[in-house]
């Protein structure tokens, strides 16, 4: 597989410190870097620190008649698979919305037809007034992707949005738009995260799931370059840069966003779904009796989302359940797998000595029609992994 390769744009701003750490993510990924710095950026990284880091001499000079005698800025502009500008300064995303080319960044900009992808980094009142907006909505108009920016303190003392995204969401994001591997073309619906259940306004039925594992299915799969579909409960856990994300609350929810996304190729139901929700619940919050008398609940049964999806006309080629269990879990899972009709199953022993259930680590077991394949204890995201490489198998 040819390597992808990068345009990194570094732009003057106290942010640029964290291109290095960005630089370090794409090359340890097998990703090329060709890094370009304005005269601002080199007020606060060198580019002798970037070339280091990228294997790569920096362009900074528009004028450079070695460069310049083959048109060197139109084939930097046009032989990246992408680019990318960290940070995105106020007054570069100004020159881009009204494509002024003024120096080689600029110029490189004006002069492609590649995907780019900015990382705004600024003051909050910088990043809120109406110019940068108005420049905003031009440039995601002109299909920029923007990634960012967050809140947080920044080095002016203020707190506020203007706080550029870390590198590794940023690599995350670049990785989605550098979509390449057995997945590609693959449309993948993953489901995540519990799903709550009112009882009231203030109270919900619920279970422990964080939503670490559906995140990192989704993230695993993108990395092998599928489309996903995330449709999440509330989750604690980061939802994955890059996927289309449908955010639910309860299983009727989450049951109409899957049957949304349908069809696709494959579908991996993750998410940890309430069995069963409240009849009635009330409009207003339920207060303590006087005489201490408990209130009672009627419960109906929530859809089962995983069996209507493998057993209907929309069914993906490859249906992959989840089965949470605290006993006999081979068992169990092969039951389950059996009763919903679907074509694989991971179950995983949930039990509280475990601490899988919201931890960082899974201990898995794939349940087919060929029978059950225990995996050893893993992180997560290796769980994830090793699931989309089955999974991208099974699709070829």
């Amino acid at each position: 597989m040819t390597a992808k390769r990068v345009l990194l744009i570094i732009s003057g701003g106290i942010a640029a410190y964290k291109s290095l750490e960005l630089i370090r993510l794409f090359r340890a990924d097998g990703i090329e870097v060709s890094p370009v710095m304005t005269r601002a950026a080199e007020q606060f990284v060198t580019p002798l620190s970037v070339a280091a880091l990228a294997g790569s001499p920096v362009h900074r000079d528009l004028f450079d008649l070695t460069s310049e005698a083959e048109m060197g800025h139109i084939q930097l502009s046009r032989s990246a698979d992408l680019i990318v500008v960290v940070p995105a300064t106020a007054n570069l995303m100004a020159n881009m919305a009204n494509g002024a080319a003024t120096d080689m960044a600029t110029t490189l900009l004006l002069a492609t037809d590649t995907p780019v992808l900015i990382a705004p980094a600024m003051n909050v009142r910088m990043w809120t007034h109406a110019a940068t907006q108005r420049n905003l909505a031009t440039l995601r108009g002109d299909g920029i992707t923007v990634i960012g920016p967050d809140d947080g303190d920044m080095a002016c003392g203020e707190f506020g949005p203007g706080r550029m995204s870390e590198p590794k969401v940023i690599f995350a994001a670049a990785k989605a738009m550098l979509r390449d591997g057995p997945l590609l073309g693959r449309r993948i619906l993953v489901t995540s995260g519990p799903t709550h259940e009112p009882i009231d306004p203030v109270r919900y039925i619920a279970n422990r799931s964080s939503g670490t594992q559906g995140t990192a299915i989704a993230e695993a799969l993108m990395s092998l370059g599928a489309e996903v579909v995330f449709v999440t409960g509330p989750a604690d856990a980061p939802r994955p840069i890059g996927a289309e994300v449908v955010e639910v609350e309860t299983a009727r929810q989450m049951a109409a966003a899957v049957d949304a996304a349908l069809p696709c190729d494959a579908a991996v139901f993750c998410a940890a779904v309430a069995d069963w929700h409240v009849v009635d619940a009330g409009d207003s919050k339920i207060k303590k009796d006087a005489a201490g008398t408990l209130p009672s609940f009627a419960l109906a049964e929530n859809p089962d989302i995983l069996a209507t999806v493998s057993q209907g006309d929309k069914r993906p080629a490859l249906v992959v359940g989840f089965a949470a269990e605290t006993d006999d879990v081979i068992a169990n899972a092969t039951a389950k797998r059996l009763r919903k009709g679907c074509d694989w199953i991971v179950a995983n022993d949930v039990s509280p000595a475990t601490g899988i259930m919201g931890g960082a680590q899974n201990a898995a077991v794939l349940i087919s029609a060929d029978g059950a394949d225990p995996w050893p204890l893993m992180s997560k995201a290796d769980t994830a992994h090793k699931l989309a490489t089955r999974i991208a198998e099974a699709l070829q």
